[in-house]
């Protein structure tokens, strides 16, 4: 038995009108006539009859009707069941990222989500650095690389794009880029190679080594703070460096690195309600963030 077709009978039985039940279910009339025509096909009897007055019900309907009642007070109790611990969420998760897509995205957006529960708290570890979840340092974790192996919930999170990027006064000062050879006469600024977490971050290697790098440091917003202030140029996330007005793509989608953000729990810990929503929420945030991400520019006049 369809409990949408039940509705639709406890609205009808309760205004006699098809007209009335389709104004409160939000749809047509002949929506409402079709599903208790449904209903009673199921059932193999007739549920009403109509009258001048309008529809009334027949000695089946009103043996059907206190335990359609009973149905609909039994769900609109787990509905508000849930709601009541949405809203109710307590305790603490912790959280490790990246620390660009931690400082950029996730920051504001968990700010967001702590309002929205303010009974939770929430331990943001944006760091550059790999975060354990077999040494239980966070319990969820948002990493570049997926595990092969592991008691671990995984879904891919989103993908990312990096681009060059270089400080308008450093691109006055050097000769110009026209071209991906022209970058081997540049200086850049990128990660401590022997300090290096993840193999994704080994960027640099895909364009050929630069005969100079003039700037190293584990922290990619480092890399973008001193590409900036004209140290030489970087390879960054779009999400980080497109809002920059101090940084200036260069080459455009001629070099252009695209990465995938995992996230992973302990499987253990997939039913506890604050970090199931904890996680429903950080994968609402990466779909909607999707063209900050991608680095997908507006089109302008």
């Amino acid at each position: 038995m369809d409990w949408d077709n039940l509705r639709y009978f406890l609205e009808l039985s309760r205004t006699r009108k098809l007209t009335a039940a389709a104004r409160r279910l939000a749809v047509d009339h002949t929506t409402v006539a079709r599903r208790v025509q449904a209903l009673e096909k199921s059932l193999g009897v007739q549920l009403f009859s109509r009258e001048a007055s309008g529809y009334s019900l027949t000695e089946a309907g009103s043996t059907l009707l206190p335990q359609a009642e009973a149905m609909e007070s039994a769900f609109s109790a787990i509905e508000q069941a849930r709601e009541d611990q949405k809203e109710n969420l307590s305790g603490h998760v912790r959280i490790g990222v990246t620390e660009g897509y931690g400082s950029v995205m996730l920051a504001p957006q968990l700010a967001e989500f702590t309002q929205r529960h303010p009974n939770l708290g929430i331990d943001l570890l944006a760091v550059p650095r790999m975060v354990h979840l077999s040494r239980r340092e966070a319990d969820i974790v948002i990493t570049l690389e997926r595990p092969e192996r592991g008691p671990f919930i995984i879904t891919r999170l989103t993908n990312y794009v990096l681009r060059l990027y270089a400080s308008v006064d450093y691109l006055e000062r050097h000769a110009p880029i026209r071209s991906r050879d022209d970058l081997r006469e540049h200086g850049f600024v990128s990660y401590i190679d022997d300090l290096l977490y993840s193999k994704e971050l080994l960027n640099l290697d895909e364009i050929g080594k630069p005969r100079r790098v003039a700037l190293r440091s584990t922290s990619i917003l480092a890399q973008q703070q001193a590409t900036a202030a004209g140290a030489g140029i970087a390879i960054l996330p779009a999400f980080s460096a497109d809002p920059d007005p101090r940084l200036v793509c260069v080459l455009g989608d001629e070099v252009e690195f695209t990465r995938t953000f995992w996230m992973l729990m302990p499987i253990e810990l997939k039913d506890i309600a604050r970090m199931k929503a904890t996680w429903n929420f950080l994968r609402e945030m990466a779909g909607n963030s999707q063209a900050v991400l991608m680095g997908e520019r507006v089109a302008t006049e």
